[in-house]
């Protein structure tokens, strides 16, 4: 009885022997803030990155605290609102849109103790990195599906900006189709703007007015799969599984996965670990997934392209690669010779359309 008491009181002693010590209470959580250029919608680029937060808040419970600021502009909006988090605070901050690299690497040199994640940015700092996905490699699965899927050969894309990243996502598209479906044919219709839900269900219709039949894109909102329910027509839902607004529609989605990311460089901050890197993950990182097939896809072609993803997380397929045949661009230059393939840093510096793709960049 004794020998227990004695215990008990060891016990509680250590207790309070350890909170007297220097350091020993709790840290207070890491401030974790994300900055979203459109807003917070039931799917999309924002919405997975919005997930992402969530999963990150699920997954270190009281160990962060989390905020998000939606529909900033890119700019010099974006600059002020990534300095008032600095200011107040916030140790780690995601800036995930193209158009936030250069604000996120200004502030960043006048604070050097957070730390900042460019997402699509490529420019990195002591304080800053930078990652993004091979979105191309979904985009090319996506491409096989239309192929199989459209029966007039003839797809429409609705795009935002002529970046890398986008035309790498039409392109591979279009060899996707055209592996395929040799004589496919991807018209383009740019919009200059990211989301703008309006203009990109005006586009979607000026398309299927022609003899498009399957639509993709590359903006932000639900529009262009709601247009295609509505003609009654197919689409391939991006960013994330837009079944709910388009179940009829929907091929399939090519999706982004943001959660494992976010919830492994908070980790690293809390464990003194963080260090700037460049990542450029994908299918085989599972940042990038197909799937979220729609009720009128054939289980062949379910097959097909669940194969064919396996191929390329095995490394045995590669979207901008030339077998027998070189790949041309628009022009009918070679863009591709036989038996080749683009480097990493060719595709980062995409600058043109391949063969196949009707309406060319904006000038």
């Amino acid at each position: 009885m004794y020998k227990n008491l004695l215990a008990a009181c060891a016990a509680v002693f250590s207790v309070f022997s350890a909170q007297a010590q220097p350091g020993a209470a709790s840290k207070p959580p890491l401030k974790v803030a994300v900055v979203h250029v459109a807003p917070v919608t039931e799917a999309g680029w924002v919405r997975q990155h919005e997930d992402a937060r969530l999963a990150l808040e699920k997954a270190l419970g009281p160990r962060v605290q989390t905020r998000a600021v939606e529909n900033v502009a890119e700019g010099a909006d974006a600059e002020r609102v990534i300095r008032d988090l600095a200011q107040q605070g916030y140790g780690l901050i995601f800036t995930p849109s193209f158009g936030y690299m250069e604000p996120t690497l200004k502030v960043a040199r006048d604070h050097p103790e957070i730390k900042f994640e460019s997402l699509t940015g490529y420019k990195t700092a002591a304080n800053v990195a930078v990652a993004n996905a091979r979105y191309y490699e979904g985009r090319y699965l996506a491409g096989i599906a239309a192929g199989r899927m459209s029966r007039s050969g003839v797809a429409g894309y609705v795009a935002g900006f002529p970046i890398p990243e986008v035309l790498q996502g039409i392109n591979a598209f279009t060899l996707g189709m055209r592996s395929v479906r040799p004589d496919a044919l991807v018209k383009v219709v740019w919009l200059q703007t990211w989301f703008d839900p309006v203009r990109e269900r005006e586009a979607a219709i000026t398309l299927l007015n022609q003899d498009v039949d399957l639509l993709a894109f590359h903006t932000a909102s639900t529009a262009v799969m709601r247009a295609a329910q509505e003609r009654g027509k197919l689409a391939i839902a991006y960013h994330s599984d837009m079944r709910h607004v388009a179940p009829e529609a929907q091929v399939l989605a090519v999706t982004h996965q943001w959660g494992d990311y976010y919830i492994a460089r908070a980790k690293a901050v809390l464990d003194g670990q963080w260090q700037s890197q460049s990542l450029w993950g994908g299918v085989r990182q599972g940042m990038v997934r197909v799937g979220e097939f729609g009720p009128q896809v054939p289980q062949a072609v379910r097959q097909e392209v669940l194969a064919r993803q396996a191929d390329i997380a095995a490394g045995r397929l590669l979207p901008f690669a030339a077998f027998d045949k070189p790949v041309l661009d628009a022009s009918g230059a070679v863009l591709i010779p036989a038996r080749t393939m683009l480097s990493d840093e060719q595709i980062l510096g995409m600058k043109v359309l391949v063969q196949g793709v009707q309406g060319g960049l904006p000038r």
